[in-house]
């Protein structure tokens, strides 16, 4: 038996002008094929074909648009783009193949030898051994300053700085910027102001409102949220983004069309995910407050926080990641991981599954005990990505940890 394929059956595209973040994480960047299928497609292929070698030259050179090789141009990876880009605000989104590629291609594609970089210390290690060791063979100069500090962000720039770049939260004590007198401050010197959004997601926190011209994912954390795939995405302005993709097409750091896919399907559950990551943590940061072993807990949604009022008027939820401090150093801050028996012990983070490590050995092992010592990693600090288990079972694995401690 043969079935007929419904090629020329026409489906109206979504209207989703004006929708929330959280039917854009279901119904943006969805283009079905002539099939009419429910669920996004994916095409794992490496080339495409042509109707004529005219055809071929034209896609080339860039007269006709169309699919020409993956390493570039795919309908799954650009789907998943779509989506990212919608839910961000942005105009456009390239897709890479890590969060360290994202950040990596918009370097490469928007600096250039003799330029100068201002960074938060507050970021992840390896962001940081990006700028201070390989972009700085290329004349490519960082200094870095506190998150929170905007005399020293002041102070830093120079007649050369093209770039501001910071995460909000930080990782992993969850510091939060003021976007708005960073984005305020790199317009007066003409600099873009770049945002790694990993922590928050769209469905948090955006960026683009406060100002910030370009937003970059580790789209293997919150995005995937499951712990399934690398990926990374940039996302801004059409002509920004067109000097990103120059340089993707050009040296490849691609995301798979069948990570994309995974990531594609995440942000459907992204939204509800978010929420679920932001209720645990709350009340887990809140509880680990009250405990005696620990000293002090890094949490914006606690209302000892710094920047808890910052937090609150910038973000839609405090997000899921934790860290505290236990009484002792690294022996202890070891004991306390070791003693967990259902939290999984890796240096990832935006799982479901709780995850917990220990930054300053992980994370950020590869800082100069003096850059650990400016960026508040110390011997005894623990950090928590807080997934969706339930609540009371967290707290019993945590009381394991506490218990170790007492030994």
């Amino acid at each position: 038996m043969t079935h007929r394929r419904e090629e020329h059956t026409f489906i109206p595209e979504s209207d989703l002008e004006g929708v929330s973040v959280d039917t854009l994480a279901v119904r943006a960047g969805q283009h079905r094929t002539s099939q009419l299928e429910h669920s996004d497609a994916i095409f794992p292929t490496s080339s495409f074909v042509y109707g004529s070698a005219a055809q071929a030259a034209a896609r080339f050179g860039g007269d006709e648009e169309g699919n020409i090789y993956s390493r570039f141009t795919n309908p799954t990876v650009q789907a998943f783009e779509e989506r990212i880009a919608a839910m961000e605000g942005g105009e456009r989104a390239v897709a890479t193949a890590s969060g360290m590629a994202a950040i990596l291609a918009t370097c490469m594609a928007l600096l250039e030898q003799g330029d100068h970089v201002v960074c938060s210390r507050g970021v992840f290690g390896t962001t940081n051994v990006l700028f201070q060791k390989y972009l700085a063979k290329f004349g490519v100069s960082t200094t870095f300053v506190s998150l929170t500090d905007m005399d020293a962000w002041r102070e830093a720039i120079t007649d050369r700085t093209r770039l501001l770049f910071i995460e909000t939260p930080s990782n992993p004590l969850c510091e939060v910027a003021d976007m708005t007198a960073l984005a305020a401050l790199a317009r007066e010197h003409n600099a873009l102001f770049v945002v790694d959004n990993c922590f928050c997601t769209p469905v948090l926190q955006r960026p683009f409102e406060f100002g910030a011209d370009i937003v970059i994912h580790s789209a293997t954390k919150y995005l995937d949220g499951q712990g399934r795939c690398l990926g990374g995405v940039v996302v801004g302005s059409d002509k920004l983004m067109e000097e990103v993709f120059g340089f993707l097409r050009s040296a490849g750091p691609t995301m798979s069309p069948f990570n994309a896919w995974i990531f594609h399907k995440g942000l459907e559950t992204l939204p509800i995910r978010m929420r679920a990551h932001c209720e645990n943590a709350l009340q887990l940061a809140r509880w680990l407050e009250q405990q005696p072993a620990v000293e002090k807990v890094y949490y914006a949604g606690l209302e000892s926080h710094p920047q808890h009022e910052l937090a609150s008027r910038q973000q839609d939820g405090y997000g899921g990641v934790l860290s505290f401090t236990v009484r002792g150093g690294q022996t202890e801050a070891w004991a306390f991981i070791d003693a967990t028996r259902m939290v999984s012990i890796t240096g990832n983070l935006g799982d479901v599954k709780t995850t917990i490590t220990h930054p300053g050995t992980t994370t950020h092992g590869r800082l100069s005990p003096e850059d650990k010592a400016r960026a508040g990693i110390t011997d005894n600090l623990v950090r928590l990505s807080v997934g969706v288990e339930a609540l009371e079972d967290l707290k019993n694995d945590m009381r394991r940890g506490l218990q170790a401690l007492e030994t």
